[in-house]
């Protein structure tokens, strides 16, 4: 099947060749007898014939619909694989898992890199569902999702996620082991959900508004992006919700760590203007 498939640039699909880099992603998933199992892009199923072996169900999301059919007849034999032709982005996700089984659901991907981000925020809205990812992923962006404060890679993925998940980096994969070659290093990083969120931030939406304003323009001060953003009705409301909170309105939003930035969201929430107000 490999040889007769052409991968996609506008699918952003890289074929992971590998063996021992398939081998040890299984590894990490660490799939049990009685695991579900949602693969997000198979390909050509190189990972999904590793874990068909160890788990009870696997529901496989491909949007080629090349690749779908061939797929299905490699798996035809096997009643505990199911392939679904569909665009991730445009699923109802937590219907789709629901649907076929109420229990969480471990998942395994490698993400083209053009969708990355948003198939992320689907699992992050989705977690509750979610017992681990396994994830590989533009090393650029794996190192953003486990940023440490004050770090060039610290941002809006960084705080949301840590608010969520715990997450280790579990080994680096070089351009070699795909085919076509990409020009960038890849990683792959599990994510274990967190009972409860790590830091307690009020309302969530709010608190994410207030760290993607953070972070609108990393250049300027936090006290500029705020404001720009017209979170408050006024300088003099913002200046109180920094001066109860003991954060200098001079830092920039990356030096703030998860319980700063949850303390100024619980903080500017109540004082905060209605959107419509806002503009």
């Amino acid at each position: 099947m490999e040889q007769r498939i052409r991968p996609k640039k506008s699918m952003g699909q890289n074929f992971l060749t590998d063996r021992n880099v398939v081998a040890r992603i299984v590894d990490a998933v660490d799939p049990a007898p009685d695991d579900r199992i949602l693969e997000v892009g198979p390909g050509q199923g190189a990972l999904t014939t590793l874990l068909v072996e160890r788990v009870e169900r696997l529901v496989a999301v491909e949007l080629d619909r090349q690749l779908v059919p061939l797929l299905q007849k490699r798996f035809a034999d096997r009643a505990n694989v199911e392939i679904v032709q569909a665009d991730i982005l445009r699923v109802p996700l937590a219907e789709l898992l629901t649907a076929r089984d109420v229990r969480r659901w471990k998942v395994a991907a490698n993400l083209p890199y053009n969708i990355s981000s948003q198939v992320l925020f689907l699992f992050l809205d989705c977690r509750e569902q979610l017992s681990r990812l396994v994830l590989m992923l533009q090393k650029e962006v794996g190192d953003r999702l486990a940023a440490r404060p004050g770090t060039k890679a610290y941002g809006m993925l960084s705080v949301f996620f840590q608010l969520h998940y715990d997450i280790v980096r579990e080994f680096v994969v070089k351009p070699g082991s795909f085919f076509p070659v990409p020009k960038v290093d890849s990683v792959v990083l599990s994510f274990e959900p967190l009972p409860a969120p790590r830091v307690e931030v009020g309302d969530e939406p709010f608190f994410r508004k207030v760290v993607r304003a953070a972070f609108s323009q990393r250049r300027k001060t936090l006290w500029n992006c705020l404001r720009s953003a017209r979170i408050v009705a006024d300088d003099e409301t913002l200046r109180a919700a920094f001066a109860r909170c003991g954060i200098d309105q001079g830092r920039r939003g990356e030096t703030l760590d998860l319980p700063e930035f949850a303390l100024l969201a619980r903080e500017l929430h109540p004082v905060s203007v209605e959107p419509e107000t806002a503009g």
